[in-house]
């Protein structure tokens, strides 16, 4: 009963990770270190290596099983999914009916985020000042010079699921940014509300393959280049800012949007720019993200 008990919590802890990784700007990885199971999270992938497939291949799945900690990632990962299932109908239909407000709303929760992962910057030296600004440029150039919509075919869900799924081991930065930046997050959120099979299950492989792939690498990363590491990723959040602008105008290339001021989105689209209510939205974004970091340093703290 007290194991049952146990992982019916780690559930509910997966099922808040799920809602954060639905929303850019909010990191799954930041939840994880809230709810006290982050290191658990990170130790268990890094399980997933050499040894256990051997164990796995000899037929031993018991043996298997506790060397990754089945218990602990099938009951997360459960959670996750059922609150990712249960609020991407949401994000699509605001996606459809509301994307101004909603486009404010990330903007805000990414900004804050690149805020508090800038915070981690003990010095702004030189390298780390280039840093940032190269990850400014790279996320800038592809929100700019990439078209408003990038390939659906499979191979490109698949390493969309690569990439977005190393957002889940880096506090501060999400899953679901990933895919704005790759402009594959409407796609994605279709996906799961139509139950598209296949594109799910080429996702769901992506994510596997890139999160066993990845994850000491990006530990090693951390660890041996932290503040370069750190200023790259702020500059990335920064940089797509431009992704995430609510008002977008088409440019002179047909599957090209362009940002634009809100008098100006108002004049070639001839639709209401609604920018109080964007404001709000975007400050109720980065009230969300400050709110949820301040927990977080202190839950650090103690």
């Amino acid at each position: 009963m007290a194991n049952l008990l146990k992982y019916v919590g780690v559930a509910f802890k997966g099922a808040c990770m799920g809602a954060a990784d639905v929303i850019p700007g909010v990191s799954g990885g930041t939840i994880a270190f809230l709810m006290g199971i982050y290191q658990e999270l990170l130790d268990s992938i890094k399980s997933v290596n050499g040894e256990a497939f051997k164990l796995l291949f000899k037929g031993k799945i018991a043996e298997f099983w506790k060397h990754i900690n089945g218990n602990f990632l099938a009951s997360l990962f459960v959670g996750i999914l059922v609150s990712v299932f249960s609020l991407a109908r949401l994000m699509k239909y605001l996606l459809e009916f509301h994307p101004i407000p909603l486009w404010s709303f990330f903007f805000g929760l990414i900004l804050a985020s690149a805020i508090y992962i800038l915070k981690g910057l003990d010095k702004w030296s030189i390298q780390n000042i280039v840093s940032l600004l190269i990850g400014v440029g790279i996320a800038a150039f592809i929100c700019v010079a990439s078209p408003a919509q990038t390939p659906d075919a499979l191979w490109f869900i698949f390493l969309s699921g690569a990439i977005a799924i190393c957002a889940m081991i880096l506090p501060g930065i999400s899953g679901s940014f990933i895919l704005l930046l790759l402009g594959k997050y409407a796609f994605v959120m279709t996906a799961v509300t139509e139950l598209n099979i296949p594109v799910l299950a080429v996702f769901a492989v992506g994510c596997a393959v890139g999160i066993v792939s990845f994850s000491h690498f990006l530990s090693w990363l951390l660890k041996k280049f932290y503040m370069l590491t750190i200023a790259l990723l702020s500059g990335f959040m920064l940089g797509s800012l431009l992704k995430v602008w609510p008002w977008k105008v088409p440019g002179a290339s047909e599957g090209f949007d362009y940002p634009a001021l809100p008098a100006q989105f108002e004049q070639v689209t001839g639709l209401e720019s609604q920018l109080g209510t964007s404001i709000a939205f975007a400050v109720l974004g980065l009230a969300i993200v400050l709110v949820i970091e301040f927990v977080a340093a202190k839950g650090e703290k103690k």
